[in-house]
């Protein structure tokens, strides 16, 4: 499917085809979920259903983690016409900061951090990025916003693949994402019948 185009018929999901499949190997993702934010449509679709699950929550501020999640983060803050917080990567900030150590989804151990003067008691927070995978990174973005005494109203991504951290995600808290049930098998397996389009 060309990146630009939009369906005339736009059923929930329709974006997802346009995700490109990693050619770069294993030191990568293994999919870019990214190529669908060029399609302007794809991006205002896919936001919308995000934010569907949360239409009757009280969100006080959406938080995005450096830094894809920046993009549908940014995004979901817009949409709601609410404040964005970027969670961003150590050492980025020029401010006091609080900082949280994870594994990200290669293993890797990292710290992300956020500033002081935002988060606290009685703020409502919506938690966004790209793709959760293992768990790991958002789980500690959920630790960093509630050590600050906010509350997490939810979670929410592309997708959410069924792995130990995905599922602990899943069962502590309201997750949206953007996978229709009979494709979650294919991102658990992490391979999308769409990539065909991209071999042809």
């Amino acid at each position: 499917m060309d990146v630009l185009a939009v369906p005339a018929h736009r059923h929930k999901g329709w974006y997802l085809s346009l995700m490109a499949p990693n050619t770069k190997g294993p030191a990568f993702a293994w999919l870019d979920p990214s190529r669908l934010y060029c399609n302007s449509q794809a991006l205002a679709d896919c936001v919308a259903d995000l934010l569907s699950p949360f239409s009757s929550d009280t969100v006080d501020l959406v938080a995005g983690i450096d830094a894809m999640g920046f993009i549908l983060g940014a995004s979901a803050a817009t949409s709601l016409g609410k404040g964005f917080l970027a969670i961003r990567k150590a050492g980025h900030l020029c401010v006091a900061t609080q900082s949280q150590n994870y594994s990200d989804y290669t293993g890797r151990e990292k710290t992300m951090e956020t500033r002081l003067d935002v988060l606290k008691p009685g703020v409502r927070v919506l938690l966004v990025d790209q793709w959760i995978e293992t768990g790991g990174t958002m789980k500690a973005a959920i630790e960093l916003v509630e050590q600050l005494g906010a509350t997490v109203v939810g979670v929410a991504a592309v997708a959410v693949e069924n792995t130990k951290g995905g599922k602990w995600i899943k069962d502590n808290y309201r997750v949206s994402h953007c996978i229709p049930e009979e494709l979650q098998s294919q991102v658990d397996r992490k391979h999308l019948e769409s990539f065909k389009s991209f071999n042809s």
